[in-house]
């Protein structure tokens, strides 16, 4: 009896946090998986490696710099054989050269040298708010997902709603008898956040699933979407305090943005902190939801769900102490 060989997956952005939980996902499906991560400095390879081998255990790690085509064809792909890519990379700031340089350019190295090793499957975690584009972090994933939409290859663009720990900054301060920030009356945005091991899971079940092939898909983590009034009420329910929020106006980052964007043109460092308040501004007034072309409004009904843990049954383990969200680049507040 001939045995069929387990699928061969090539992991990107596996040292962030949804690849960690994509990277176990597949693993726990049987299939190989080679890890690709940005080099270190000599100087952090003894704490780094380490931990990384802890969350990749499993995995074959490859230490290549994605940005660099000739890297990334010598020790990235390395003349190796692979079923699939999954990327789940993403720019750490989303300033506009961070930006152009990994959400597209890193992307689209990453994608020519899958056709030419013969991969016939391409992931690539997107994200939700790439439907209303304004900032440079949208519309560089725009550009990828077009490359990879006629590329030839088959594909699946995963377009997750809020993560946990965006939302979860807030914690401490509620703790801390700080009230909880919100934009306006905090009811104007909802989402349908989704934990990084129901996103990864959806990302794996991508490989397998043929309906989730050639396809743009949005994706939300089960339960009813939320506004940021709610999820501040039941902080303060789960920590037994009185609810007290503070409304923070939107103007106040506009002013921020527009400062900053006008000094930006003189001082480049200023600039970039202009598209991080304009980054900020976005999220504290767009739902991420599935927006209804038609209707022209956000939808939860339209917003698949998909996974087991919410948002609130998140909160109740952090406050326990069992566990500790690991935010990286995510943070809102």
């Amino acid at each position: 009896m001939t045995s069929v060989a387990p699928m061969r997956v090539l992991l990107l952005g596996a040292s962030g946090t949804i690849g960690k939980a994509t990277a176990r996902a597949l693993i726990g499906r049987g299939y190989e998986v080679v890890c690709l991560i940005r080099p270190r400095k000599e100087s952090q390879l003894e704490n780094v490696e380490p931990s990384l081998q802890t969350y990749l255990e499993g995995a074959e790690i490859r230490w290549c710099d994605v940005v660099d085509t000739l890297q990334l064809r010598r020790d990235g792909f390395a003349n190796d054989c692979f079923n699939a890519v999954v990327s789940c990379m993403a720019s750490r700031t989303g300033t506009p050269k961070d930006a152009w340089l990994v959400d597209y350019q890193a992307n689209l190295n990453a994608l020519q040298l899958a056709k030419e090793s013969g991969v016939k499957h391409f992931v690539m975690l997107s994200a939700i708010c790439v439907q209303k584009p304004l900032l440079a972090f949208q519309h560089a994933k725009l550009a990828f997902e077009n490359a990879l939409i006629n590329s030839g290859l088959s594909y699946s663009i995963v377009r997750p709603t809020a993560f946990f720990k965006s939302l979860s900054g807030q914690l401490q301060r509620v703790k801390a008898g700080k009230p909880y920030l919100i934009f306006g009356d905090g009811k104007q945005t909802a989402c349908k956040p989704i934990s990084d091991d129901d996103l990864a899971d959806y990302l794996a079940g991508c490989l397998e699933n043929t309906n989730r092939h050639n396809r743009i898909l949005p994706i939300g983590g089960p339960g009813p979407a939320i506004t940021p009034i709610e999820q501040g009420e039941y902080l303060f329910k789960l920590l037994k305090k009185t609810p007290r929020f503070k409304s923070v106006p939107l103007g106040l980052l506009d002013g921020i943005a527009s400062v900053l964007g006008l000094f930006g043109k003189v001082i480049p460092v200023l600039a970039d902190k202009a598209e991080l308040a304009k980054i900020g501004r976005y999220y504290a007034s767009e739902s991420m939801l599935v927006w209804d072309v038609n209707a022209q409004r956000y939808d939860a009904d339209l917003t698949p769900s998909h996974g087991t843990q919410t948002l609130f049954e998140a909160y109740d383990e952090w406050v326990k102490g069992e566990t500790m969200p690991e935010r990286g680049d995510h943070a809102v507040f």
